[in-house]
């Protein structure tokens, strides 16, 4: 049985690792364990940023649609908890972008949770 050196493939696979390497500096760049272990960190670092770029928008979405809110003399959570009972399925992203861009919109749907609100207080 012949002897198998793995030649083209540690090769294949260095490469790949000093690809994604291109851009750090000094030896992190050159040299493979350096660039082996900084391409690591460099993965998980970015595997997190995704995680804290979604809850980052969410908090965003949330601060805009609640001052658009209080600007219609609503409370966020009252407007949220009237969205459900209306049965207005709109997600935070889409109310956010409707309160800066479509304000006349969004007061509309604001109206609408209102009086969700005030159907449910004259039936309890």
């Amino acid at each position: 049985m012949p002897r198998a050196k793995r030649g083209n493939k540690r090769l294949e696979k260095r490469k790949k690792i000093l690809a994604l390497a291109k851009g750090f500096r000094g030896t992190k760049s050159k040299l493979y364990r350096s660039a082996k272990e900084s391409v690591e960190r460099a993965l998980n670092f970015a595997y997190t940023g995704r995680k804290l770029k979604k809850r980052d928008f969410r908090k965003l979405w949330i601060v805009r649609i609640n001052a658009a809110c209080r600007l219609n003399d609503i409370k966020y959570s009252q407007f949220v908890h009237g969205l459900n009972l209306a049965q207005i399925e709109l997600d935070r992203k889409a109310l956010a972008d409707m309160a800066v861009k479509a304000p006349e919109a969004f007061a509309a749907v604001v109206g609408q949770a209102k009086d969700a609100l005030g159907k449910q207080q004259t039936a309890a």
